[in-house]
C-alpha cells in the first residue's frame, strides 16, 4: 500500500460491498463511498489510511 501521511488521498469504490462483511461495510460508508464508481478525497491520516486498509480490496486510492 505505501501511502505516505502528507497531502490528500482519492479513494474510490471499485468492487460492490454486496456479501461483504458487516464492518467492511460500513467503513465503506463511513468513508463516504456508497456506490461503485463513488469517491472521496480526504485528508491523509492515520484514521482514513487505517479504514482504507480494512477496505482495501474494494478500492483504489491515488494520491493528490
Amino acid at each position: 500500500m505505501g501511502l505516505k501521511m502528507a497531502g490528500k488521498i482519492k479513494i474510490q469504490l471499485v468492487k460492490s460491498t454486496i456479501g461483504r462483511k458487516p464492518d467492511q461495510i460500513k467503513t465503506a460508508h463511513a468513508l463516504g463511498l456508497n456506490k461503485i464508481s463513488s469517491y472521496v478525497i480526504l485528508d491523509s491520516n492515520p484514521a482514513i489510511l487505517g479504514m482504507v486498509r480494512k477496505i482495501n480490496h474494494l478500492v483504489k486510492v491515488e494520491e493528490i
